[in-house]
């Protein structure tokens, strides 16, 4: 059995095993669970408003972040701060959206865009730093540095950003020129090009470029990359960290310029935590990737109305993303015969969410 066929097979066994899980738990506390995923179906995939106005709204976040974070880890950096890269390309894509009115339409789009891409690059600047001079390992900086984000978001909103009349923490609405296109009768905006396009690219990086076989050379086996193909994999591993920086910064542009339309405290609902879940399912491949990203956008997006209506918490749908971490970790682990790095990635994702809650 192929590789890839086996790591579809793993990521169809984890979701039924997450949504078994799901009504079992439902069942036990005594709700309906028929009602409940009924609700779960048609809040994700029940209509056409749903899938473009819902699933894919959620979606492209995941999808932009989960590619970035796709690259890095297969280079064998393991970047655990795109939640922080993420606020520092909203914060960006804010200041500049605030500033841009003057500016035709597609040129203060791709102004606000290149500023959030700007921003999460220089957020991961220090994590690269560290871990090319001194050996510092990127787990940690970048974990930390989610938390200056957060911290920093609340201060801009109740600061230099602050709407005009300074009463919510929030800023004002950034200009119209500088908003990205939606389609027409639904909440779905042009980020959903990016988020397609970014995989294309990602695929022939990874398959048609020298630049993508020393970064799958790096992360397979830096010391033999380095004896063998002459590969800096120090330096490899810092760049595909700053480009995966930059990405996520990108995808805090697009849901400003996409969705909020404004910078506000928990503007992202853990995107960045997500998308580490989304570049595991998707074993790290662009398409799974977007598959992925799909299915949690969709997952999240049903919870609504789970909620609504069948009277479930929405957060009931984090059991079936934490059971489909644990059965894709799980076979990663079997299949290489022990504990791997992707098994230390899925440990510090559950402490970045258990301290982020």
């Amino acid at each position: 059995m192929s590789g890839r066929l086996q790591g579809w097979i793993v990521g169809a066994g984890a979701l039924a095993a997450g949504l078994a899980a799901l009504a079992l738990g439902l069942q036990l506390a005594g709700y309906d669970a028929a009602a409940a995923l009924g609700a779960l179906w048609s809040g994700a995939f029940g209509s056409w408003y749903a899938i473009t106005s819902a699933t894919l709204v959620r979606a492209v976040p995941l999808v932009v972040i989960g590619l970035g974070l796709a690259l890095a880890f297969r280079a064998g950096a393991f970047n655990i701060g795109a939640e922080g890269q993420f606020y520092a390309g909203a914060i960006a894509a804010t200041w500049l959206g605030l500033h841009a009115g003057s500016l035709p339409a597609p040129l203060a789009v791709a102004v606000v865009l290149s500023g959030a891409l700007l921003a999460g690059a220089l957020w991961v600047a220090v994590p690269v730093l560290l871990r090319v001079r001194y050996g510092v390992l990127e787990v940690i900086s970048t974990l930390l540095l989610n938390f200056v984000a957060e911290a920093t978001t609340s201060l801009v909103v109740q600061g230099p950003l602050q709407e005009s009349q300074g009463i919510y923490p929030q800023s004002d609405a950034i200009a119209a020129s500088a908003r990205l296109p939606m389609l027409p009768g639904t909440r779905l905006h042009g980020g959903i090009l990016l988020a397609l396009a970014g995989a294309v690219l990602l695929r022939h990086l990874f398959a048609r470029t020298l630049w993508g076989f020393q970064l799958r050379a790096v992360g397979l086996g830096p010391r033999a990359a380095a004896i063998s193909g002459r590969i800096d994999s120090r330096w490899m591993a810092a760049a595909a960290l700053a480009v995966s920086g930059a990405i996520a910064g990108l995808a805090g542009g697009i849901e400003v310029a996409g969705v909020s339309y404004a910078l506000f405290q928990n503007l992202s609902p853990g995107y960045g935590f997500t998308a580490i879940a989304v570049a595991l399912l998707g074993r790290l491949h662009p398409l799974g990737v977007l598959l992925a990203g799909l299915l949690f956008g969709a997952l999240e997006a049903g919870a609504g109305a789970m909620q609504r209506e069948a009277g479930v918490p929405a957060v009931a749908v984090y059991l079936v993303e934490a059971v489909v971490i644990l059965v894709v970790l799980l076979a990663e682990s079997v299949r290489r015969g022990g504990m791997t790095a992707l098994a230390a990635i899925g440990s510090a994702t559950g402490v970045a969410r258990g301290a982020r809650n």
